[in-house]
């Protein structure tokens, strides 16, 4: 059997095995623990790449790919074939412009549990969801929204070099969600720090409409404060016991099957105010 490449004629050599190469952890079945990296894993297989993935897995779970480092846009890795010079791979994709990463900044910042989700290291289930009322895609759709290429001389694309190197790519999304935002140009650091900065803003603009100024409670500001003087909208309003509760709308806590906050609420609504 033989390899094409611009009409010169390659024989397929016995690949030379590597040591110390990066194996994948699954040793059999599917590849990605979690639910983004099987998502990759999903658009890759719908490229239908057939039996080039097989290898392609094969060769991952081998330790054939020797490096793999990820920035923006671009992957690359070094895989180890049959010739004694490694082939490298690319992988790229299209990274969001500045103003694109402003939405979704925005968007981000503007749902607490995407915000909090994110913060804790973990891929929001819907942020597709998000992606897409922005017009815009977190994982590819077609082949053609990815470039890849091998400097190996097998004509396909993908070639089971470049298989390889996307099964370890998903592993690495597994073991961290943010590189996935981070190829498509946004580091961990820079979208924590600017939804951090994004969730202090919001809170300190509702600090800042709901407390009145100093001028107006001089006479009671160092008073002990009571459910009674705490409205300063609406001298009528009521204080309710389990208004704590309504922080949890939306956190997906449950016991037994029911809401925590469900749960909770009938013990709150039993106390009563400081008169």
């Amino acid at each position: 059997m033989s390899e094409h490449r611009s009409g010169e004629r390659f024989q397929y050599g016995k690949t030379i095995k590597v040591d110390n190469g990066l194996k994948a952890k699954s040793k059999r079945g599917d590849i990605g623990a979690t639910w983004w990296s099987r998502r990759f894993i999903e658009v890759l297989e719908s490229f239908g790449m057939g039996g080039r993935l097989t290898r392609g897995r094969n060769y991952a779970r081998q330790g054939q790919v020797l490096s793999l480092s990820l920035s923006t846009s671009m992957v690359i890795a070094l895989v180890q074939g049959s010739r004694p010079t490694p082939y490298k791979t690319r992988i790229a994709i299209k990274a969001f412009t500045g103003q694109e990463w402003q939405r979704i900044e925005h968007a981000l910042a503007g749902k607490a549990l995407y915000a909090a989700k994110l913060l804790a290291g973990e891929m929001p289930a819907d942020i597709e969801t998000l992606f897409a009322s922005l017009g815009l895609r977190l994982f590819p759709a077609t082949q053609r929204e990815m470039t890849m290429d091998c400097s190996c001389p097998d004509w396909e694309v993908p070639c089971k070099h470049l298989a390889a190197a996307c099964y370890l790519l998903a592993e690495s999304f597994d073991n961290d969600p943010f590189e996935i935002l981070a190829w498509r140009g946004r580091s961990r650091e820079d979208l924590l720090d600017r939804l951090r900065a994004l969730r202090g803003t919001a809170r300190s603009a509702v600090a800042r409409e709901e407390a009145p100024p100093l001028t107006r409670c001089l006479d009671t500001f160092w008073q002990r404060q009571t459910t009674s003087n705490l409205h300063f909208g609406d001298p009528t309003a009521v204080v309710r016991t389990d208004a704590v509760l309504d922080q949890l709308d939306g956190v997906p806590i449950t016991v037994g099957g029911s809401s925590l906050a469900d749960l909770l609420r009938p013990a709150y609504l039993s106390l009563k105010p400081e008169e």
